[in-house]
């Protein structure tokens, strides 16, 4: 498991290009039969990712539980949102078992000792993009379809951003003790995210762009609003943004993204906005 340390927004001043992306980039999350993890110490966030091919693969596959969160096991203090961005697979929790086609969700609370991922054909794989945050209580397991989740329509198609929020983890849907997850679904004709940008100093985010078309990228905004720097992105990377740096971006054709929250609360709209001319 690849471990990466709070970096200050003193220091990410000085970095070059590759240092930005070594410390923030997340990338090859799916690779066959196996689990890719990263956990991040900006909120002790783990990002996983798993592609299932010939097998069926347990969530803590190649992970030292005990010597990384000194549990019994990976969900023992830790809950997770599960998005599946890949062919059909499923899901099995403690014995029950939830079928997950493109861009269904899976929150699993605290508690579930044994989580299996697996694809229907292994000639079109399920992919799993996951995120876990520390947890102190536990809820309901519980499977999201795109079509149950809170939906807020932004932007417009005059300043490039028309756009679904889409909430699958989020109190309107259902309880967690920390995390929050959703997937945001740009136009065709739209490229900008997440403007007029801003900040939230009582929250991290992860996100993670796929559905980019072939050729196309995503140049992803970080950095204090008087300090921004930018991260390329490429299908289905990710990318930790602490909670001093602005997360925004623009891509060179419409995209999908999946953010991922976790810190003090879980008010959506508990931001601190940076009007855009005062970007720098």
């Amino acid at each position: 498991m690849d471990i990466r340390y709070s970096a200050n927004q003193r220091d990410v001043k000085r970095y070059t290009t590759q240092e930005l992306r070594d410390e923030f980039l997340i990338q090859n999350l799916y690779r066959p039969d196996q689990v890719v993890a990263i956990y991040s110490h900006v909120d002790r966030m783990v990002t996983l990712g798993c592609m299932p091919v010939n097998e069926t693969v347990s969530i803590d596959k190649g992970i030292d539980v005990w010597g990384s969160f000194g549990t019994g096991y990976f969900l023992e203090r830790r809950e997770i949102g599960i998005f599946n961005i890949g062919a059909p697979g499923s899901i099995q929790v403690d014995g029950k078992t939830y079928p997950m086609g493109n861009k269904d969700c899976l929150y699993i609370t605290r508690g579930a000792k044994e989580v299996l991922l697996a694809s229907d054909s292994p000639d079109a794989p399920a992919k799993f993009y996951m995120v876990s945050a520390p947890a102190h209580c536990s809820y309901e397991t519980r499977l999201i379809k795109l079509a149950d989740a809170a939906k807020r329509p932004l932007g417009s198609m005059e300043t490039s951003n028309k756009r679904v929020i889409n909430q699958f983890i989020h109190p309107d849907v259902l309880p967690t003790c920390q995390l929050s997850m959703g997937m945001t679904v740009l136009e065709p004709g739209s490229v900008w995210n997440t403007m007029p940008a801003h900040t939230h100093e009582r929250r991290m985010e992860i996100y993670t762009y796929f559905d980019i078309p072939e050729g196309n990228v995503v140049f992803h905004m970080m950095g204090e609003g008087q300090e921004t720097r930018h991260i390329v992105m490429h299908n289905e990377e990710a990318v930790i943004s602490p909670s001093w740096s602005i997360h925004a971006g623009a891509g060179t054709s419409n995209y999908t993204f999946i953010w991922a929250m976790g810190g003090e609360n879980q008010a959506f709209d508990d931001m601190d906005n940076i009007d855009i001319p005062d970007l720098r």
